[in-house]
């Protein structure tokens, strides 16, 4: 992808928020964020132009994924490793989002592959492109090597490798709402194995009070796997929250699952369908909730 190419989807979003522009503007919620989006990418084109690094491509790409210009967002990265090619960082967000393409067979290429250069590095801190209530990031690229990796393993129903990975990523998980993330995915692993024995077993591990920042739906799901929180409360809500979206397709997926577990298929699949029915199309729950579908149906 040429840097030109680049630069007119830049313009392109300038002109479209540039208040001289247009006479009348109504902006709403969504699109203030939209808003927002749009100029933190034109910050980072303006940063990549100024300096190509290994850094600036990952910032280009990843304002670009937020946009949902995954294509775009991909052709980023794959010039990024071509002039960086040891760049396990770059393999992991070209991962995510062939994740987010529903091609899971290519992200477990460039995720493993990420997983081979990072080998004995030490563990690097990645910044959110969304910050947290506290502006504090939690991961680190190997984390997110790992989860993203057996995520790709368990939409294509490999959960045995996926299996593995996850292994390897709670080792990483160094603290509550990556352990919880971890935990869910594994625990939800060994169920689809029929393993339950070991899903308890790694349940176990969480306890009913723990220091969550964000990943408050993994935490409810947990909970609601040891029997702390009733399916259907899962189910409702608050729909004037900023995450509500993600809230519904994430919680909804574990929802779907606890039924599918208790051997209820019908009730699994009607939830299956209430979460394709929100805008969360990118999230993990909403895509394998799709995955989910084509195997029960």
């Amino acid at each position: 992808m040429k840097k030109i190419g680049i630069c007119l989807i830049a313009m392109a979003l300038f002109m479209s928020c540039n208040p001289k522009e247009k006479s009348t503007s109504i902006l709403t919620p969504d699109s203030l964020v939209m808003s927002k989006e749009d100029s933190n990418l034109l910050i980072a084109q303006r940063n990549f132009e100024q300096d190509s690094s290994e850094e600036n491509y990952i910032w280009l790409g990843r304002r670009l994924g937020y946009l949902g210009q995954y294509d775009e967002a991909m052709a980023v990265y794959t010039q990024g490793l071509q002039k960086f090619p040891q760049s396990y960082a770059l393999y992991r967000h070209r991962g995510h989002r062939y994740i987010s393409k529903r091609q899971f067979d290519l992200a477990a290429d460039d995720l493993s592959t990420a997983a081979k250069l990072m080998k004995g590095k030490p563990l690097v801190i990645e910044p959110d492109g969304i910050p947290n209530k506290l502006n504090k990031p939690l991961s680190t690229v190997q984390f997110n090597v790992w989860y993203h990796l057996g995520l790709a393993h368990y939409l294509m129903g490999n959960f045995q490798k996926a299996e593995a990975v996850y292994k390897e990523c709670l080792a990483v998980s160094n603290n509550d709402d990556l352990l919880v993330a971890t935990i869910d995915w594994l625990y939800m692993t060994y169920r689809r194995m029929n393993d339950k024995k070991s899903a308890d077993k790694i349940l176990a591990q969480i306890p009913d009070a723990m220091n969550i920042i964000e990943n408050d739906s993994y935490f409810n799901r947990l909970m609601m796997y040891k029997g702390k929180i009733q399916p259907d409360s899962l189910l409702k809500v608050n729909s004037t929250s900023a995450d509500a979206d993600l809230s519904i397709a994430t919680q909804g997926y574990g929802v779907a699952n606890w039924y599918f577990y208790n051997g209820d298929t019908a009730k699994a699949r009607e939830i299956f369908e209430t979460v394709l029915q929100g805008k969360s199309k990118s999230s993990f729950g909403y895509i394998a909730a799709e995955t989910d579908l084509i195997r029960i149906r």
